[in-house]
């Protein structure tokens, strides 16, 4: 029998050929290799934590503008998440509601709990949106320089913005709430270093 009649149907190569001999494990101890590239994934040293590619004199970390993006997407998901229970709690408080036929309920149920779900998702989004515009702002105009400081103007200036149109007074009260969570955040994230003396 020739070596063409041993050729699959979509095969290029016979099956007799030696460059298809590829072993699929080496050593003694069986470590697998890859049979395509015919080494051992052994001798690449990852060190087992995650490796980029990052641009040449590029900062390894990732900056304000791209932490932006979750911090918007997370305050949404967690708005809407706390909406939706305030929602539930105000549904199963209304006393109209255990009159009604269970189809009813569930509808009313649903209503109360995606209402509230969405206007509480869009207020932390606002205000994620405006906390993250101040950052980063002040990000670039500081030359890329990253601290304490902007998150504390970002966020009081947020807290400032989202309440002006209620008047004065209740705007210097939402910029002192607005600066009071960035260092109620700062104290707890970096509690080691904020209470050296």
């Amino acid at each position: 029998m020739d070596d063409n009649s041993k050729k699959g149907i979509f095969a290029p190569y016979s099956y007799s050929d030696p460059s298809m001999n590829v072993p699929v494990t080496a050593g003694p101890a069986g470590r697998i290799i890859s049979p395509y590239m015919n080494f051992d994934p052994s001798y690449l040293q990852t060190g087992g934590e995650s490796q980029f590619i990052y641009p040449e004199g590029a900062n390894k970390n990732r900056g304000r503008f791209e932490k932006s993006f979750s911090q918007i997407g997370g305050a949404i998901i967690a708005g809407g998440a706390l909406g939706g229970l305030f929602g539930l709690k105000t549904a199963f408080n209304d006393k109209t509601l255990k009159n009604q036929a269970f189809r009813i309920q569930k509808t009313m149920i649903l209503n109360y709990v995606t209402k509230r779900g969405a206007s509480t998702a869009q207020s932390f989004g606002v205000i994620a949106l405006m906390y993250s515009l101040f950052g980063v702002g002040l990000w670039f105009v500081r030359n890329y320089q990253e601290d304490e400081l902007n998150t504390f103007v970002a966020a009081g200036a947020t807290g400032l913005l989202y309440k002006s149109s209620a008047g004065w007074k209740k705007c210097l009260r939402g910029g002192g709430v607005g600066l009071g969570l960035a260092l109620a955040y700062y104290l707890y994230m970096y509690r080691e270093n904020a209470f050296k003396m």
